[in-house]
């Protein structure tokens, strides 16, 4: 028995070693994880008020409805939880919510949106920038409050009223980044997306017309994104 010792002394240390490498070359391959909130502002537009508000029930003989904004600020926030894989690559999932308030009088576009993406990044020291893409969908709550009321020769000729419309879509969002290190496990992050419509565009939308996920996500523009993320890297 004796001299069985030394072979069973080497098998037990290759078997550690095998153990060892199988432990050491998954951790390579997912390197981390990171999540965090975001604040994110952005400046959006749109070609006319039609496309803007998305609204069939809008009479389009007013007057009033030519004077309408084609484009304005929005402000919002969201999260995201992302994996780390083999130190150049993230792969997560977010969600946000961005407010377009319009006028005075209370109108405004609320869009909520989730996605999947993926991007590659680069480490500089406590520099990483990144570029990626995501997709995804999410829907556009269009409210239409009217200013005022129009007149002719001083005198009430039409009124109307306050009107609602839910647009959802689909979405890709292509983005570019840069992160930088504060500490071990926190990081401030900085990224500019766009988002894009997934689907065919229309040409408009006339009294009857359903509103669906293809109709062209207007308005659209840049968004700026300011964050900490938190985790193991």
């Amino acid at each position: 028995m004796s001299l069985l010792l030394p072979f069973v002394q080497a098998a037990a240390e290759d078997s550690g070693n095998d153990t060892a490498t199988k432990t050491e070359t998954k951790s390579k391959v997912v390197t981390g994880f990171t999540g965090g909130m975001l604040l994110h502002c952005g400046y959006l537009f749109a070609k006319s008020p039609d496309e803007l508000f998305r609204n069939a029930s809008l009479d389009q003989s007013l007057k009033a409805l030519a004077n309408l904004p084609t484009d304005g600020f929005t402000y919002g926030l969201g999260g995201t939880l992302r994996l780390h894989f083999l130190n150049h690559i993230h792969f997560g999932a977010e969600g946000y919510v961005s407010n377009m308030p319009l006028m005075k009088s209370g109108s405004n576009l609320r869009t909520g949106w989730g996605n999947v993406y993926c991007d590659i990044y680069m480490r500089w020291g406590r520099f990483m920038p990144l570029a990626g893409v995501g997709i995804g969908g999410g829907s556009t709550k269009r409210l239409y409050v009217p200013a005022d009321k129009e007149t002719v020769n001083g005198e009430i000729e039409t009124t109307y009223n306050s009107s609602y419309t839910k647009t959802p879509f689909f979405l890709i969002v292509p983005y570019i980044g840069a992160e930088i290190t504060l500490t071990s496990h926190i990081n401030l992050i900085v990224k500019a997306d766009w988002l894009l419509p997934f689907g065919s565009k229309t040409s408009g939308l006339n009294i009857g017309q359903m509103v669906s996920w293809s109709n062209y996500l207007a308005p659209s523009g840049p968004r700026i994104y300011v964050g900490v993320l938190f985790g193991k890297k």
